[in-house]
């Protein structure tokens, strides 16, 4: 608590907390919906697009967002501290509800091609490679002026949670709201990024060391066998569940409603109570993998992982769903902190963020563009519970292989060694996590 308090004495903290918070309020007003807002007809509100339409607009989202990436990370390397292309980002944050209604939705109507490709590019600029931009700034802000990069993220987390609770009933009225919602946190946020000024010295804008690795980097990474099997292993799991939950639940669960405008606000508010569990959780399963292990961790996570997916094909009723809904916020930590530490225990921990970026980051893009299309066709063709069955069944055989070819804590470890609290004492067990 003392350690909090002092956080909100610290300038650079509030700047990076409230910069969270606004950006995750302006992408997750419209964000949690725009799967619905894709698929739903003319006559609601929607454009009416087919899944497989749908898929082919994630796919391209995400080539997008892989460019846009690596170009963010290129440049903020040189910039150090410099916040220019967060204010880049929050330019396209602040314009994010006129681009839907006058340049987006008529060019997805009249000419669908250009406006996905548009609409990949503009996205990415403004919130889909933006997040891992201003992740990435404040991380290193965190280092210079002496604060935890965890409880500045948090707020990002609560952002989200405060307009999901809203975003159901802006939604059910009319979808451009939402956007223009977007609108006005983005123009909050970039007005935070021109006038407060965290007396950023000089020097530390320009000696910062590089976080993004380069091409060179990632070419030898990929010739590492022991890296491949965690990527088919992210690609056989957490690809189809991005895919599942981004791109056919919100839609499927909305019409588990007899009336859709009333599954969009339940949906809206479920959301925003599985953020904020999800938030609470972050700080829970640190404790747990001290208890069981990164190996563990895993898989548990993997195993949530199926189970949520298997039960939204079983079950028809909203409740029982609403309930399997959330797993999401204990298999999301499982999978992030699991994956990271895994990374760190058996690999160099200095390539920790270079691989956790290769190993998981890009490679949940990359199979997100291969996936989205078919898996889309799929679900035109045999409705939501038979595409989750299958996506469920997936998902359990790459846990089953998992559990074959993962590592156990005390295997090949090439990185900073794991202990679980019966193996050593207090103090050293809190250096080696």
């Amino acid at each position: 608590m003392a350690s909090f308090t002092r956080a909100l004495r610290n300038r650079a903290y509030l700047h990076s907390s409230v910069s969270f918070l606004l950006f995750f309020a302006s992408w997750g007003i419209w964000w949690s919906f725009f799967s619905p807002w894709l698929l739903k007809s003319p006559e609601e509100g929607g454009l009416g697009l087919t899944g497989a339409e749908q898929g082919t607009v994630y796919s391209t989202n995400s080539v997008a967002a892989l460019i846009v990436m690596f170009l963010y990370g290129t440049v903020q390397d040189k910039l150090g501290l410099r916040r220019h292309l967060v204010i880049l980002a929050s330019v396209a944050m602040a314009g994010v509800g006129p681009f839907f209604i006058y340049v987006y939705e008529p060019l997805l109507k009249g000419q669908f091609m250009v406006g996905v490709v548009v609409g990949a590019i503009y996205l990415s600029f403004g919130f889909l490679a933006a997040a891992g931009l201003l992740e990435a700034v404040s991380e290193r802000t965190s280092r210079r002026f002496g604060f935890e990069y965890g409880q500045a993220r948090m707020w990002g987390s609560f952002g989200y949670a405060i307009v999901a609770l809203v975003a159901g009933f802006l939604f059910s009225i009319d979808p451009h709201l939402n956007f223009m919602v977007g609108s006005a946190f983005g123009i909050a946020c970039l007005l935070v990024q021109i006038f407060w000024k965290d007396e950023t010295p000089a020097e530390a804008a320009t000696h910062i060391e590089p976080s993004t690795p380069s091409l060179s980097d990632m070419a030898a990474l990929l010739k590492m066998g022991r890296l491949w099997k965690i990527i088919l292993i992210v690609f056989c799991t957490w690809t189809f569940y991005t895919v599942y939950d981004q791109q056919m639940f919100p839609d499927f669960y909305t019409h588990l409603f007899g009336d859709v405008k009333h599954g969009e606000q339940v949906y809206g508010v479920l959301n925003s109570v599985q953020v904020f569990l999800e938030a609470a959780m972050m700080g829970v399963v640190p404790i747990l993998m001290r208890k069981v292990g990164v190996r563990n961790i895993l898989l548990l996570g993997f195993t949530v992982m199926t189970l949520r997916i298997l039960g939204t094909a079983i079950f028809s009723d909203p409740i029982m769903v609403s309930i399997v809904k959330m797993f999401h916020a204990l298999e999301v930590p499982l999978c992030i902190l699991g994956v990271f530490r895994y990374f760190t225990l058996h690999f160099n921990s200095k390539l920790s963020a270079t691989l956790y970026m290769v190993g998981f980051q890009i490679a949940s893009q990359v199979g997100v563009v291969i996936l989205s299309p078919p898996l889309g066709a799929l679900r035109d063709a045999m409705g939501y519970r038979t595409t989750f069955l299958i996506i469920s069944g997936i998902v359990a055989v790459a846990s089953t292989v998992g559990y074959i070819i993962l590592k156990k804590d005390d295997e090949e470890v090439d990185g900073d060694p794991f202990y679980r609290d019966r193996q050593e004492p207090l103090d050293t067990a809190k250096a080696g996590a």
